[in-house]
């Protein structure tokens, strides 16, 4: 029985899972299991696809599958909902958080290590015990850091979350 070649990225190729042979995929399917890795193919010398032109690409009509929308009007849909009033809220509340929180932090962090380099007397005082200054704001960049990102969890699941979930399932609708 012939062994089937299975291509494989080799040094500085790319490797497309789109691009892959029908049976490299067909074992990747959860519904099938996975041989163990003895019975598996060897890959011999990587085969190199043939290059499409793309005009091959731009000449092919797109065709439509039973109950499903092609590709131009997928392409369509997601353009009427980045022009959507619902989704540059969405875009606008997502930015009025991020900007200026990361700007904030930013300012903070540039704020301790000018410090450290312009203070370092003011750095080594003592706060309590073998605590100096630079330790308390040291360890107030990791509590920051916490902070922040539970902030930005609670931001986003309290005002964009619901809405974008919504207009998720809008956009699948109108996809079907």
């Amino acid at each position: 029985m012939p062994q089937q070649q299975m291509s494989s990225p080799g040094q500085g190729q790319r490797f497309d899972w789109w691009a892959a042979p029908a049976a490299a995929t067909a074992s990747a399917r959860p519904d099938r299991p996975t041989p163990p890795a003895a019975a598996r193919p060897v890959p011999s010398v990587p085969v190199q696809p043939a290059p499409v032109p793309a005009a091959a690409h731009a000449a092919a009509p797109a065709v439509p599958v039973a109950g499903r929308a092609t590709a131009t009007d997928s392409t369509e849909v997601y353009r009427a909902v980045q022009g959507s009033e619902a989704f540059q809220e969405i875009r606008r509340s997502y930015r009025a958080f991020v900007f200026p929180v990361s700007s904030a932090f930013l300012a903070w962090y540039l704020a301790y290590v000018a410090a450290q380099a312009a203070a370092p007397d003011l750095m080594r005082s003592p706060v309590a015990g073998p605590f100096n200054v630079a330790w308390l704001l040291g360890l107030l960049q990791f509590a920051t850091t916490f902070l922040l990102t539970w902030l930005y969890a609670r931001n986003a699941r309290t005002k964009r979350d619901r809405a974008a979930l919504g207009l998720r399932w809008d956009t699948q609708d109108q996809l079907r």
